[in-house]
């Protein structure tokens, strides 16, 4: 199952831990493991598990409408990814009126780096190219470019009309099989 450990070790783990139980439970000759290996992680799986961003940090081009807006009043390109992010509430102009106000103290990079954080575990997508506060500390236009470009592109968000509105639009767009009437046969 796991490599055993030296039993110098198995030792000094029994010396020092008493109640240590061992980590196998299958018998087997060698002596007890009284120790987890270092690669077990507890929670999701350090590889393998996330899902890469659909377009870049720096892809900010590939939307050019949402580019300019973020460049020049990024609070509203904030709202609308928070209102989607947080399913509706806070509303979108009240998130970007927080955003604003954080801006002008220097603290909106914090709020922002939380709702990427949110988004990021919502869609399990990777913490790249670094982490999420370092992202939009060093360039917060891009990162939120990066994260409106993958909720309306590749989530098929219509970011312009919100939650709620995207909502119904997707109950709207369930359609229900056909049932074929009694006593029709093939």
């Amino acid at each position: 199952m796991y490599p055993s450990a030296p039993p110098e070790y198995d030792k000094h783990a029994a010396e020092h831990y008493p109640g240590a139980v061992p980590v196998s439970g299958t018998p087997n000759t060698a002596p007890p493991q009284l120790y987890a290996p270092p690669y077990i992680h507890y929670g999701r799986p350090v590889h393998g598990g996330a899902v890469k961003w659909s377009t870049g940090l720096c892809h900010c081009c590939d939307d050019p409408a949402n580019c300019f807006t973020t460049c020049c009043c990024p609070c509203i390109t904030f709202g609308q990814i928070a209102e989607i992010v947080n399913e509706g509430s806070p509303s979108c102009v009240l998130s970007a009126a927080i955003y604003a106000l954080l801006g002008l103290t220097g603290f909106a990079c914090l709020y922002s780096c939380c709702n990427r954080s949110k988004l990021r575990g919502k869609y399990d997508l990777e913490e790249a190219p670094c982490a999420d506060c370092l992202v939009h500390f060093c360039c917060p236009a891009c990162a939120l470019c990066q994260e409106y470009r993958e909720l309306k592109h590749n989530r098929g968000f219509d970011m312009g009309i919100g939650w709620k509105a995207n909502e119904d639009r997707r109950r709207r767009g369930v359609t229900i099989a056909p049932t074929m009437a009694p006593g029709m046969t093939r």
